[in-house]
């Protein structure tokens, strides 16, 4: 058996990846377990060393990475770019503040020495998306193999060639054998790596039905598990804000990889006395989007991931404007060749309509009214949900209290949600558990030791 990928923009398929058998599993297993008892104890600048190299490495390889992707997900090429060096920086951050974050801590108890050791737990089985398929894997890989764990990434279906490459990246860069593989399984041959005793954590970034069972089984055996699920951010659009700013950056945030991202803004929450103008601004520069092959460097929209991705969202739109939302732009399939869906805005929505209730994973902008900031802030929290939220106003002291109200685990004010390896990422209820990324992050699989000492 083996999986494909397929370019949305043709429909074509172009490369073929074989599944693992049992054996060819079970070799990847023992070889994470054996590398585990020698990467544990080298020392941090080994560690920096290697993962800067992967740096080095990810920047070289930019065009050809870059390529890969957006020929296997249709993320437009610019876009691609920045990705890898997002990895890169990422990488070279770990590299370097590693060793600070995990310092062992003195502290006193009773009269008594006492330290704080982190040491590392084992094999991390990564379970990974296809729509920021270098993206996701590094912002696991950097902090986790530089706390001296190693990696098992099962990826994305669709996203085999990333796969490939990752694996080939970290042994180019000189890790040694097991510190970092990758496995081509099915849903049921994960539900076996989790529940392997070789496998010490879970981390997964997806839907969140996966992540439920992810949870349920990680549990089961008793292994922690970091959980970046869905999300439905709110960009709320309060009255005293710099308007144009705001529709400048609406665009950006919903329309960002093709509207596939989890931390995209998809609630857009307006103030009445400036609904009319942010509507009619916004809708103008989604029209401008332009949308076309994602290797053309001026494509702003490129396809979407699957087809039936792209129709579950347009079953989600035509949904809503049964609801009672308008469609001002967009919504409807366009008779192209590959998985193209149109920017869209549907306006006049509410929290009942399938495009608020839900999460859209797609380049869809749903817009609500509201009379004021408490109304806001009680639509921006009627959501399952809790990844991420923008608020925009002049005043930061009173964005700053608005954001206390906010149930998630990321508040931009006056910016578009986005990752940083600097700080910590993750969500709250239907959105997950555990941080990744900054010291945050690195401290999610370490056993915090307790030496105590007379």
């Amino acid at each position: 058996m083996s999986i494909r990928s397929i370019n949305p923009a043709t429909a074509e398929a172009f490369a073929e990846y074989p599944l693992d058998d049992a054996a060819s599993l079970e070799r990847k297993l023992t070889r994470a377990a054996r590398g585990f008892e020698n990467w544990r104890w080298t020392s941090f600048a080994e560690r920096s060393r290697l993962m800067n190299r992967v740096a080095e490495l990810l920047r070289e390889r930019s065009e050809e990475y870059a390529e890969l992707m957006t020929d296997e997900m249709g993320k437009p090429i610019a876009q691609a770019r920045s990705e890898v060096e997002k990895c890169a920086w990422t990488c070279a951050y770990f590299a370097e503040h590693a060793s600070r974050f995990l310092q062992t801590e003195e502290m006193q108890s009773d009269g008594s020495r006492a330290l704080i050791r982190f040491d590392p737990l084992g094999t991390i089985f990564a379970v990974m998306p296809w729509n920021f398929p270098f993206w996701q894997v590094i912002r696991f890989a950097a902090p986790h193999l530089m706390a001296g764990n190693v990696g098992l990434l099962s990826h994305s279906a669709n996203a085999g060639g990333c796969a490939t490459a990752l694996h080939r990246l970290f042994k180019d860069a000189g890790f040694p054998t097991g510190v970092f593989q990758s496995l081509f399984i099915e849903n049921e041959t994960a539900e076996q790596v989790i529940a392997d005793p070789r496998v010490k954590g879970v981390s997964l970034t997806g839907s969140v039905k996966a992540g439920r069972a992810v949870a349920a089984l990680a549990g089961a055996h008793l292994k922690p598990c970091v959980l970046e699920l869905g999300g439905s951010d709110p960009f709320i659009v309060l009255a005293d804000c710099d308007l144009d700013a705001a529709i400048e950056q609406a665009v950006v945030g919903r329309m960002i990889n093709n509207g596939q991202s989890c931390i995209a803004a998809k609630r857009f929450i307006v103030e009445d006395s400036v609904y009319d103008d942010f509507v009619t601004g916004f809708h103008q520069a989604l029209a401008a989007q332009k949308m076309g092959d994602p290797n053309d460097e001026d494509t702003d929209l490129g396809p979407m991931a699957r087809d039936d991705l792209r129709q579950a969202l347009h079953d989600q739109v035509q949904k809503s404007i049964a609801q009672g939302a308008r469609c001002v732009l967009g919504g409807e399939l366009p008779e192209t060749d590959g998985f193209y869906y149109p920017a869209t805005l549907l306006v006049d929505c509410d929290a009942t309509m399938e495009c608020f209730a839900e999460e859209t994973f797609g380049p869809v902008a749903a817009v609500a009214r509201v009379a004021d900031t408490s109304a806001a802030i009680e639509l921006a929290n009627n959501t399952p949900y809790g990844l991420g939220a923008s608020i925009w106003t002049e005043s930061s002291t009173h964005g700053l209290k608005l954001a206390e109200q906010i149930e998630a685990g990321h508040v931009s004010i006056n910016g578009i949600v986005k990752s940083d390896p600097r700080l910590p990422f993750g969500g709250i209820k239907d959105s997950g558990y555990g941080r990744e990324l900054s010291r945050f992050g690195i401290l999610e699989f370490v056993n915090k030791k307790t030496v105590w000492v007379k």
